[in-house]
């Protein structure tokens, strides 16, 4: 939704509650948008954060495969011989 400043003034508390709600809303001065309203998230507490990262890194560890060292990644793009195969 874009509506300009001007009108927005007299309808603040309705655009908060459409931000809230997920709407997006975008205030707009002289017909181009200026800013975008959106909702605060909550920051998490130490503690959430900290058993988020470990979930995280616990699912991203199971989900890499093995693979060439870098050394050697591009060794399939070559010959015996040494040459582009």
């Amino acid at each position: 939704m874009f509506i300009s400043v001007t009108d927005a003034k007299a309808q603040l508390t309705d655009l908060v509650r459409r931000a809230e709600a997920g709407d997006e809303v975008i205030l707009t001065r002289h017909g181009h948008a200026a800013v975008r309203l959106v909702p605060v998230r909550a920051r998490l507490r130490p503690e959430e954060r900290r058993k988020l990262l470990e979930e995280f890194q616990k699912n991203a560890g199971a989900k890499v495969a093995p693979g060439p060292d870098a050394a050697h990644a591009a060794d399939f793009l070559y010959g015996d011989d040494g040459l582009p195969g």
